[in-house]
């Protein structure tokens, strides 16, 4: 049950997401920051680090993710946006560690992700039987999500 503080920190979380979904990403980063402010929490300081991915601010993405390690550590999502941030910034090697952990995190509902982001840094490095082996454990994961299968597609038609 949430007290009354917690619940209107949701409820800025709620419509910070709706925002950040439209593209309204200054709009989010606001409402997100007021959940904070309210109510910290490892999942409001992870949307507010994806919503800065979404300016490309991929530094200050990282910088909130760890805020939401720090808060909790057993919550995954963050540790696959470190990862997914780095990739993005051409950091391809320092990603593994930070997918790794989210692989291994308690509170991790979407592993297909950090299964994904494992298999696109195997294959930015050339090692295509491991990006395979990753892209199919994304499905295993999640056999609807179509970024795993169409890469997982691409490299079968290499080997044609």
């Amino acid at each position: 049950m949430k007290n009354e503080v917690e619940q209107q920190a949701w409820d800025f979380f709620q419509k910070a997401y709706s925002l950040q979904m439209k593209g309204e990403l200054d709009e989010a980063i606001g409402l997100y920051e007021k959940s904070l402010d309210l109510h910290p929490t490892a999942e409001a300081y992870t949307f507010l680090g994806w919503t800065h991915s979404f300016k490309k601010d991929y530094e200050e993405g990282i910088a909130f993710c760890k805020k939401a390690i720090e808060l909790d550590p057993a919550f995954g999502n963050p540790y696959n946006d470190i990862g997914a941030y780095l990739i993005e910034m051409g950091r391809i090697e320092e990603a593994i560690p930070w997918l790794e952990k989210a692989l291994s995190a308690q509170r991790y509902d979407c592993r297909f992700f950090a299964y994904y982001n494992l298999g696109r840094v195997m294959e930015a490095t050339w090692n295509w039987k491991e990006a395979r082996d990753c892209y199919k454990k994304a499905l295993n994961e999640n056999s609807d999500y179509e970024l795993a299968q169409n890469s997982l597609n691409f490299l079968n038609s290499l080997s044609e």
